[in-house]
């Protein structure tokens, strides 16, 4: 069924006002028509443009009405609709077209005459193309104050300013104008669904018009449109987390930070809920710019680029902060304007950026943080965090994490002295690897055989720094008493070390 053109036309001419909820009307010429004719044109009229699959047999309810279906009610005329419409529906809607009276007064005459499905039709005709589509917001507003607005007819007037907001996008209406229809509805007491703006951004999206849903957004925030909540599950962040989630889907992490911090310092007020989309942001673009050093590593090892200078890797380690910096502005703002019950999110959050930057000491800050508001982390972040403060040679922190070791299994207890070795490994703290190894043993636990490989290679390139001999001895001599090295290659070491 066709949108209302005349709707579009009303902004045009600039009849459109969003200082009060009174609607501009304009007057659309009588016709001295038989009685015949004038239902035909009615009933015509409403049936206009309208798909032959819903001149189908009646049914008991409009089904479940999809947001920009453009007006396909599922069907609101069946072909059994036009019989049972009375002679007070035609008279209404002569009487409404002529404007000689208010449509309050009019409807107010005819309230007993009207059923529930002739006031849906009276709705479905003015807002067809050409007719005075505010007629129809006028006609809802009386219904809904007279308490005659049931489900069905909620849905119908949904469904048709669905269509009115998608007419006025499709047509590079201005977005003031999209608003406005926004205010208008909320005016009417058809406050909007979330889903509806999030409808509009997805068709600027779709269309390509991307800026144009950005400026959407941030004209929804200066007016304060309000909006209903159809569910409890934060709508993505509502309008700005939604457009900042839209943003990751196509991978522009930093773009979704930068999104919701500028909405924030522009004195806009975002939704809390968008911060912490915005921190989710900010790990994934951390977790990227790791990949992408490991790849650069990679390519530097194998000798098919240059080294980073001083002065690139300072870039690198700026950008890096900077994230993080993000991150913890963020975090703030969720505190500041959240609920208690979002501080453990704001916490774990907060760990996942430290643990994506490699900053042992702040994860291990928010390990506790989250332990005080009676959220313990997964054993496995604990490990991870365990490893960082290793490789960073955080002796302190090391000490604290690791006592949690003596009160796990034994299966726990390697995966965590693992993770501990690991660190020291990927820190080249070689000595405190070669005590953790021995620490293992002397649990009974066997570290694995990358894992000692990698110590005891670290630990002779140390002798030829320092001289110092005894860490790998006494490493090779525990692991040949646990039958984890070869005699022979204990032989050779120690001849070379008597040939010095």
């Amino acid at each position: 069924m066709a949108v209302a053109h005349g709707f579009a036309s009303l902004i045009e001419m600039g009849f459109l006002s969003t200082s009060s909820c009174s609607f501009p009307r304009y007057v659309v010429p009588q016709f001295n028509l038989s009685s015949l004719e004038f239902r035909s044109r009615v009933w015509n009229r409403i049936c206009k443009d309208q798909n032959p699959r819903f001149l189908v047999p009646k049914r008991s309810r409009i089904g479940e009405f999809r947001l920009f279906g453009l007006v396909e009610l599922d069907p609101i005329l069946t072909s059994d609709d036009e019989d049972e419409m009375g002679e007070g529906f035609f008279e209404a809607i002569e009487e409404l077209e002529s404007m000689a009276r208010e449509p309050a007064d009019v409807l107010e005459d005819m309230n007993e005459r009207l059923s529930v499905r002739e006031l849906q039709l009276v709705l479905v005709y003015f807002s067809q193309e050409g007719r005075d589509s505010w007629c129809a917001l006028e006609v809802f507003e009386w219904l809904r104050k007279e308490n005659r607005v049931d489900k069905e007819t909620m849905e119908l007037m949904v469904s048709l300013m669905c269509g009115w907001v998608r007419k006025l996008i499709e047509g590079e209406s201005a977005i003031g104008d999209v608003v406005d229809l926004l205010v208008e509805m909320d005016c009417v007491g058809l406050k909007p669904s979330f889903s509806m703006i999030e409808k509009v951004i997805s068709l600027y999206w779709e269309m390509g018009v991307k800026e144009r849903a950005i400026m959407f957004v941030k004209e929804v925030l200066e007016r304060g449109i309000s909006y209903s909540v159809d569910d409890g599950e934060g709508h993505k962040g509502g309008p700005t987390g939604y457009l900042a989630w839209k943003m990751m889907v196509e991978g522009n992490y930093r773009g979704a930070v930068k999104l919701v911090i500028d909405f924030r310092k522009f004195g806009l007020k975002p939704e809390v809920y968008s911060y912490l989309i915005a921190m989710t942001a900010v790990v994934k673009e951390l977790n990227e710019f790791s990949k992408a050093l490991r790849k650069l590593k990679g390519f530097v090892k194998n000798g098919l680029v240059a080294e980073l200078d001083v002065e690139n890797v300072r870039l690198t380690q700026k950008y890096q902060s900077e994230l993080v910096e993000d991150g913890i502005c963020l975090s703030n703002w969720v505190i500041q304007e959240g609920s208690s019950v979002l501080s453990v999110v704001v916490h774990e959050r907060l760990l996942t950026i430290y643990i994506c930057a490699g900053r042992g000491l702040e994860a291990e800050r928010q390990l506790w943080e989250m332990k005080l508001l009676g959220k313990d982390a997964d054993r496995e972040l604990y490990d991870i965090v365990l490893a960082i403060c290793a490789s960073q040679k955080e002796a302190s922190a090391v000490a604290r994490l690791v006592t949690r070791v003596d009160v796990t299994s034994s299966i726990r207890r390697k995966k965590t002295l693992s993770w501990l070795l690991r660190g020291y490994i990927k820190g080249a703290h070689f000595e405190d690897a070669s005590k953790t190894i021995l620490k293992m043993l002397d649990l009974g636990l066997c570290p694995e055989y990358l894992d000692r490989a990698a110590v005891l290679q670290g630990l002779r390139k140390g002798i030829q720094q320092s001289g110092n001999v005894e860490p790998y001895l006494n490493l090779c001599k525990r692991l040949y008493e646990e039958n984890l090295i070869g005699p022979c290659l204990l032989y050779m070491y120690i001849n070379r070390v008597h040939v010095w």
